[in-house]
């Protein structure tokens, strides 16, 4: 009995000593670990760098010494866009210009007409279907621009653009019977449109 006893015990012994130690721990505990830092990654992306600034087209023309389009960065002034068209030509009065007034692209600045389209309190309000201005007010040449002037009777784009490049040119209309030196403008025509335009400044 003491030797099948001593033999029992001697068999538990050696079967304790064969079991593992401690069993690793299961594959899911690891990915556990790197998805919950997984979410901070895109913290650490640089940010997108703000677009730089445009650039804006202005139309110069009047008394200028180099009338024409001029390219500027958004932004720029009325002074601006006359430094960019050569300054003023001889004395011409830029007292009815703002100077310090921001520009937009695509309008004109004209030197030496008055009003000016510089100074946006001068320029008519514009209507759908009224040549750009109210009821019953004549259409200022020398601001109109030539979508208004397209819409006065008898007036077609071409001619439009006849008529704001003659005013360009020779500074801005002074009377009234001035416009008629504009290829395509006869007495006929003159006479249908001289109660529905005006020259501002000028003698009726």
């Amino acid at each position: 009995v003491c030797v099948a006893a001593a033999l029992v015990t001697c068999w538990f012994l050696l079967r304790s000593r064969a079991e593992p130690e401690s069993a690793p721990l299961p594959p899911e505990a690891v990915p556990s670990v790197a998805a919950g830092a997984a979410p901070t990654a895109p913290a650490a992306a640089p940010s997108t760098a703000a677009a730089p600034a445009g650039e804006i087209v202005v139309h110069v023309g009047g008394r200028v010494k180099r009338p024409g389009v001029v390219t500027l960065p958004a932004g720029s002034r009325v002074g601006d866009a006359l430094d960019a068209a050569g300054g003023v030509e001889g004395v011409a009065d830029t007292g009815l210009l703002n100077l310090a007034r921001p520009l937009v692209d695509g309008e004109q600045v004209l030197v030496g007409v008055t009003p000016s389209p510089g100074d946006p309190a001068a320029a008519p309000a514009a209507g759908p279907g009224t040549g750009g201005t109210a009821a019953g007010v004549p259409l200022d040449l020398n601001t109109a621009t030539v979508e208004q002037l397209d819409a006065l009777p008898g007036i077609g784009p071409v001619l439009a653009e006849r008529i704001v490049a003659h005013r360009t040119a020779s500074g801005g209309f002074r009377t009234i019977e001035q416009p008629q030196d504009v290829t395509g403008i006869g007495e006929r025509r003159f006479a249908e449109l001289r109660d529905l335009v005006r020259i501002a400044g000028a003698a009726p």
